[in-house]
């Protein structure tokens, strides 16, 4: 099968979400990403979504950085290349150092195209198994609000919420949501937030009866993450540490964490993605699908990504009002009984409006 790629477009996107988003890095009010639009010879259309942020509180990439890798170095290298499969995009870039979410979003446009080109859901071309995904949330608001948001996300069937979480956080009033559910799954997402002078107070976090805790310490805190995973009950996961397949083999080699965050805008689309899943798999390390406060193509990727085998725990997989008042793609991805049931058409399913 073979596409040769005529126009790649990029298409700024911005919407003021629903309400804030507070983690311990920021304070986000407004999302701005970069829509990626590339079109074979035939008409053919894929759609990727570059998920930076504004500023570099997440990683050091930012939407006015990827803009200028992408229309600068990545797509001189794609625009009118006769590609065979999608899995070429990846060696391809793999000449430009780093900007992993530049790459992603080009990438994940090109195996959306591919799909289309087969006839095939991206879900099924990928290897996706489940036709439905379980649904999840992430509540990020102040002490005062998380109690109302997080009996609102359960009311409309939820099976797992994320709560964020630093040295400061109210142990108490988590324990309390917490005991309060007993059928729901809570993560708790530190951001990096502790340090080893807080050890002890991220400890307090063992006795609430959390699925998990997310990424506790900065990205190269390797010996806190072992320590953690030795001298608790409740699994650490690792987000912000896994950059490529290296970042997994090395956090299997220390023992640094029982389970890892997806997300392919980090690690740079979907071939990297793939093996890690595979290697994820070979060695039962836990995985799910995490969000960045994303779009609906960018949603729509994931949800495909969520359907292989071994990916058992809820991702971040809310329903598009949770965020936006109006997302991207036409009908929007519906919640309903606390899954989100995986489109049959074509490539990423859904239609993009902008």
């Amino acid at each position: 099968m073979v596409v040769t790629i005529s126009e790649i477009d990029l298409i700024s996107i911005k919407q003021p979400l629903k309400q804030p988003f507070k983690t311990s890095l920021q304070r986000v009010e407004e999302r701005e990403v970069i829509l990626v639009k590339v079109q074979s010879s035939e008409g053919l259309v894929g759609y990727g979504e570059c998920v930076a942020f504004s500023t570099p509180w997440y990683t050091e990439e930012t939407v006015a950085s990827c803009r200028f890798v992408m229309e600068n170095v990545l797509i001189p290298l794609l625009k009118g290349k006769v590609v065979e499969r999608p899995e070429e995009i990846h060696p391809l870039f793999s000449r430009v150092k780093g900007n992993r979410m530049a790459k992603a979003a080009i990438e994940m446009a090109v195996w959306d195209l591919f799909a289309k080109k087969k006839e095939l859901p991206l879900w099924q071309m990928v290897g996706g198994t489940r036709e439905a995904i379980p649904a999840g949330v992430v509540v990020a608001a102040d002490e005062t609000e998380i109690s109302e948001q997080v009996e609102a996300v359960i009311e409309k069937g939820y099976s797992r919420v994320k709560i964020k979480i630093t040295p400061s956080t109210n142990i108490e009033l988590l324990t309390g949501i917490v005991s309060r559910y007993p059928d729901t799954l809570f993560f708790a997402d530190a951001n990096g937030a502790f340090d080893e002078q807080s050890f002890e107070q991220l400890k307090q976090f063992d006795q609430i009866g959390l699925t998990l805790i997310e990424q506790p310490f900065g990205e190269q805190e390797w010996h806190l993450h072992a320590r953690a995973k030795r001298e608790m009950k409740t699994p650490i996961c690792l987000d912000e540490s896994i950059t490529c397949l290296e970042d997994v083999e090395r956090m299997i080699d220390e023992q640094a964490g029982d389970i890892i965050v997806l997300k392919m805008a980090r690690l740079g689309g979907w071939s990297e993605t793939l093996r890690i899943v595979e290697l994820c798999r070979q060695h039962s390390i836990g995985m799910w699908v995490g969000g960045m406060i994303e779009f609906g193509v960018s949603k729509a990727h994931n949800l495909a990504l969520a359907a292989l085998p071994g990916i058992s725990l809820p991702g971040d997989f809310s329903d598009s009002d949770h965020f936006w008042r109006q997302d991207i793609i036409d009908s929007g991805i519906k919640v309903r009984n606390g899954k989100i049931a995986l489109s049959e058409k074509p490539g990423i399913g859904y239609a993009v409006r902008y």
